[in-house]
């Protein structure tokens, strides 16, 4: 129990799946235009996550190796698709409308298969379930945050809730999709910033996430290679 607690925790900051290991960066640009689709897309994906995850830990024993991934997606699928039908019947129309495609494009998201693959079908039921928790909550802190950002920028409110109430003119490039990368981008370079402060203020060296620094970029060296 006390490693699928550290497992859950490991997913909600650590390894967070948008923030750390820059997973699913599709619909947390195009679902977070307000703190509510965030928060909606972030959920879906979450009940997919731990139920993929349990069914999945429960059958990789007696799955083939060579058609495990066809096997995986097939679970993964039948999850979404419970969801998507869910959503549909019982989320509010204005959020459903605007999660649109993204719902259904769970299937393949990175985040999910890559869980399933990397974690459930090599540990427990509950191991498994905690994982996908973890990550479905990292994952929904961060939508949730960018959405909130967006929309605060764009039009002085967070959950439809006016907190600027002399905003009466919307900033529309914090709504659209330049605007998304910008403010993912600051996240991420606040993030870092506090990470290497800590990192020197307890006389460590700070090393960046792979992919977030000059190790994982060879663009300086493409001119040497000619």
């Amino acid at each position: 129990m006390k490693n699928a607690f550290k497992d859950m925790l490991k997913g909600i900051w650590k390894e967070n799946p948008v923030l750390v290991l820059l997973l699913g960066t599709c619909p947390t640009l195009a679902t977070t235009s307000s703190a509510a689709n965030g928060l909606a897309m972030g959920l879906a994906t979450t009940c997919v996550l731990c139920g993929s995850n349990l069914v999945i830990s429960c059958i990789a024993g007696f799955v083939p190796k060579k058609i495990r991934i066809p096997v995986y997606i097939v679970v993964i699928a039948t999850f979404v698709s419970v969801i998507d039908m869910l959503m549909k019947a019982y989320a509010p129309p204005a959020i459903y409308r605007a999660l649109g495609i993204f719902i259904p494009l769970i299937v393949v998201n990175c985040i999910v298969l890559g869980r399933a693959e990397a974690f459930a079908s090599k540990n427990s039921p509950l191991r498994s379930i905690f994982d996908g928790i973890g990550m479905g909550l990292g994952f929904s802190l961060a939508l949730t945050l960018l959405g909130a950002l967006r929309e605060f920028i764009s039009t002085g409110s967070v959950f439809e809730v006016k907190i600027i109430t002399c905003w009466t003119t919307d900033f529309l490039l914090a709504s659209a999709a330049p605007g998304a990368f910008i403010i993912l981008g600051c996240i991420l370079a606040a993030k870092n910033y506090f990470a290497r402060r800590a990192a020197v203020k307890a006389g460590k060296l700070y090393v960046p996430q792979a992919g977030l620094d000059c190790r994982s970029c060879r663009i300086c060296k493409l001119d040497d290679d000619e």
